[in-house]
């Protein structure tokens, strides 16, 4: 149970202040939303020592980290929750599982589900679920079922499901979920698509899943038969580090890479500006969908400041044998930023070039439209034609396509 000699404020006074500002943000649109995080007391499902006001912040709480200190479970945003819940459609006496679990998101469902409705939230970490069950037993939820389970396999049990809320990060959809999906039922899921991780809102259409909303956000990683790890290279020591999310890095040569670090940095400014402020996260996902080596640089602020990548934690970045280009930033002034490219190794100057050009037509193109088309087919379907841009993500039960197109018809 959260709480310490830190706390300024009681914890339905904060709770209150959470909701207040979730709704004052737009966070927070729906009615049995709000009445759920009014009434679930987020600080019982915390770990010991956490504060009051770290509780009931919009905040990450994180409840297990991994030996390598990674987190391997948490108490997701609030911010995040309330929207993957209103993207879920819950309705009174709604069956839902939940695959991650925690206590605090299913004891939300259950809120808005209903007396009538069922929760079923599994995990594949016997003491998540043991935490789980303790929590939701003391916040006053016995009837919400909390099983040991792997994610691959979701609950057959319960099913079928009018909605299935994954809170892990997925880089692929198991058979089981859509097996154990109602036929008008909702998948809400954190797909890594290319290291690009979206929060993705599932429909059926035929055969296949398409996303009817996308929005950017971060979670735990998979465990489990599902789990699909990233390959991390440190290419200067702990200050820089390589993400890559495609089968066969065999054909990189990241020694050559870290070589390339050593040398001069070129830099290549766009014409392409924004506010301050103006989320471009389309602009990250474009340059991942280009056919062409792809990773994402996590650099130190501190210990690499010379790199200054655009994004410090996940920053785009196009590869070649024994060079690197990676998405930049620079302010003008107080109202405009400028785009452009940092590069190293001996092909940085084209590969650069190549970066300012995509940026010119995302911005040409794209940078207005809401968005890619996503869709989600079995992995040995016949993917319809398209003459528009498009990248499949390929995995063991799915391939994913993200199809760039306009609402102005063909670009």
């Amino acid at each position: 149970m959260a709480g310490s000699a830190l706390d300024t404020i009681p914890a339905d006074e904060a709770r209150a202040r959470l909701v207040n500002q979730l709704l004052a943000d737009g966070s927070i649109t729906s009615p049995s939303v709000e009445m759920a995080f009014r009434r679930v007391p987020r600080h019982l499902f915390a770990p010991d020592g956490v504060s009051i006001d770290a509780a009931y912040a919009d905040d990450v709480v994180i409840t297990k980290r991994g030996t390598d200190g990674r987190a391997t479970s948490s108490i997701s945003a609030p911010w995040l929750q309330a929207t993957m819940l209103q993207a879920a459609r819950l309705r009174p006496g709604a069956r839902v599982l939940e695959i991650g679990s925690g206590g605090y998101n299913a004891a939300l469902i259950a809120e808005v589900v209903g007396p009538h409705g069922a929760v079923t939230s599994i995990d594949i970490d016997p003491d998540v679920v043991a935490h789980a069950r303790a929590a939701l037993d003391t916040a006053g939820y016995p009837h919400v079922q909390v099983v040991t389970a792997d994610a691959e396999t979701g609950w057959p049990a319960s099913a079928p499901y009018d909605a299935i809320i994954v809170t892990v990060e997925a880089s692929d959809i198991p058979p089981a979920w859509t097996d154990q999906l109602a036929p008008d039922g909702i998948l809400v899921v954190p797909l890594r698509m290319r290291g690009n991780t979206r929060g993705l809102t599932l429909t059926r259409e035929g055969d296949h899943l398409i996303a009817i909303s996308a929005i950017v956000c971060g979670f735990v990683p998979m465990q489990g038969a599902s789990a699909n790890p990233v390959t991390r290279r440190a290419l200067r020591g702990d200050d820089v580090t390589l993400r890559i999310d495609d089968p066969d890095t065999q054909a990189l040569n990241l020694d050559a890479l870290t070589a390339a670090l050593n040398g001069p940095r070129v830099d290549a400014w766009s014409p392409v500006t924004t506010p301050p402020a103006t989320p471009f996260d389309s602009l990250h996902l474009w340059l991942a969908s280009q056919p062409h080596p792809y990773g994402q640089l996590a650099v130190d602020r501190h210990r690499a400041a010379d790199m200054d990548p655009q994004n410090w934690v996940a920053c785009p970045a196009l590869l070649t044998q024994d060079s690197i280009a990676y998405l930049a930033t620079r302010k003008l002034d107080d109202t405009t930023w400028q785009f452009g490219a940092h590069g190293y190794g001996p092909q940085a100057a084209p590969l650069a070039q190549h970066i300012l050009d995509l940026i010119a037509v995302w911005d040409r193109r794209y940078r207005n439209e809401p968005g890619p088309h996503i869709a989600v087919y079995p992995s040995r379907a016949t993917l319809p034609p398209t003459k528009q841009p498009r990248l499949l993500v390929p995995r063991c039960h799915t391939i994913t396509a993200i199809t760039w197109t306009t609402s102005g018809g063909p670009a």
